[in-house]
């Protein structure tokens, strides 16, 4: 009894969700696969499939010849046109075999074949079908674990959920629904591999795409996420449509939206921010819900330097620097904060910097010209200063200047200067009043 195989094929198609081009290669591949290991080798065959009858038809193809030297491959001319009347010498003549007396072997051969076709189209198609799917969420069940890492049940194909790719605080058990990112997806030589994440930021995207109409119909859009996956995220969207409230359309009527994504998150916190091209701008409301004074931006270097009042300093940079580092991860840019009475005593260190620069800048100047170089040199010598006796004038004074030799001497000399003139001053006055008595 020959058996249709359109029905099995048909059914194997809906099952594996494999193409019916493949499964009918599959089957021919088998079928000359066994015939070959039945006449080992030794004949020219095709295997055929019939969609009319459903059945794999299988030919011998021989060569019309005027005298026989290979019987396999060769036929006499007179036995060929027994067959087909119009024949010449060199044609080549396929004859029908019978394809279903195969020994248990070459019938094992085929099914093993046909297995193994099945299941590389199999894995060609789900690595299809998810590779065209990464960024997007799935519902899974967990089977098992494998050291630490999840596998998860996705229907067509088994998925891993690395232990790096969950979120600390979450717990399964097998037989739990988990919904999760699809962030890779690998052809290796065991089959397509499909990587699940948890904590990767596109899991907040999507989560909002989801709940929130406005961004999977393009009016809203969702410019930056930060995350530290179990504890907070902030996210930066803008909307497209002026009469559209970006912030209000994320947080929903009293919060419904955004409740949504924070139940599926388990309870992670989330920021709305406006997104803003301003980078300044952007920044402070980053930074919420700490206030801000000012704002200096380097954009050489892309850092901010931000200040905010001595009570919000704390609020600004976060549980252990969460807020800043959040922060900072949204706008991608480095911020450095500091309280305002921290920046008011930098800025005043920096002008006492300046003036005592300038100061030092002219003290070795000033003293150039008042000392000779032997002086210089005699308090090089008093102050042991290495190398004294080959530098010029301009060199001692220079490394009198780093010794901070120059400063106190210059105190001297004002000190010194003082008595000097009350002492000329008073010499004429002693003499007056010698000269006045000797008249006397």
């Amino acid at each position: 009894m020959v058996v249709n195989l359109n029905n099995i094929i048909d059914q194997v198609v809906k099952e594996k969700g494999v193409e019916r081009d493949v499964l009918v290669e599959a089957l021919e591949s088998a079928v000359l696969s066994a015939a070959n290991k039945k006449y080992r080798n030794t004949r020219d065959l095709e295997a055929h499939f019939n969609d009319e009858l459903g059945e794999v038809d299988l030919f011998e193809f021989v060569t019309v010849v005027d005298e026989v030297q290979d019987s396999y491959k060769e036929i006499d001319l007179e036995e060929a046109r027994e067959i087909d009347p119009d024949v010449e010498p060199g044609d080549s003549l396929g004859m029908k075999m019978d394809a279903g007396n195969f020994s248990r072997i070459a019938a094992q051969t085929a099914k093993q074949v046909i297995i193994q076709k099945v299941r590389e189209a199999e894995r060609e198609g789900i690595f299809h079908e998810f590779k065209d799917r990464v960024g997007e969420l799935v519902n899974g069940i967990v089977r098992r674990y494998e050291r630490g890492d999840l596998i998860v049940d996705l229907g067509r194909a088994e998925a891993l959920l690395p232990h790096r790719e969950q979120v600390p605080r979450e717990n399964y058990r097998q037989g739990d629904r988990v919904r999760a990112y699809i962030s890779e997806v690998n052809m290796s030589s065991k089959g397509p591999q499909i990587i699940l994440s948890r904590t990767h930021p596109g899991v907040v995207s999507a989560l909002f795409q989801t709940e929130v109409p406005e961004i999977s119909e393009g009016i809203v859009e969702i410019m930056a996420v930060a995350r530290e996956p179990g504890s907070r995220a902030k996210i930066a969207v803008v909307s497209h449509d002026s009469d559209v409230d970006p912030v209000g359309a994320c947080v929903g009527m009293r919060g419904s939206r955004v409740q949504n994504v924070v139940s599926e998150l388990r309870g992670e916190k989330i920021d709305i921010i406006p997104w803003i091209p301003d980078i300044a701008r952007f920044a402070c409301s980053a930074l919420s819900p700490a206030e801000v004074t000012r704002v200096y931006v380097d954009n050489e270097e892309q850092s901010l330097e931000v200040i905010v009042p001595d009570d919000q300093l704390s609020l600004a940079i976060g549980k252990k620097g969460q807020n800043v580092r959040l922060a900072a991860k949204l706008t991608g840019w480095r911020i450095d904060i500091k309280s305002e009475s921290r920046a008011a005593e930098e800025e005043l260190g920096l002008v006492e910097e300046e003036e005592a620069a300038d100061a030092a800048e002219a003290a070795p100047e000033e003293l150039a010209d008042a000392y000779t170089r032997d002086d210089l040199y005699e308090l090089a010598k008093e102050h042991k200063l290495s190398g004294r006796s080959s530098m010029t004038k301009e060199e001692l004074v220079k490394g009198l200047a780093e010794l901070g030799v120059l400063d106190s001497v210059q105190a001297d000399d004002v000190v010194a200067d003082a008595p000097a003139e009350d002492d000329s001053e008073g010499e004429p006055e002693a003499d007056e009043t010698a000269g006045d008595e000797t008249q006397e």
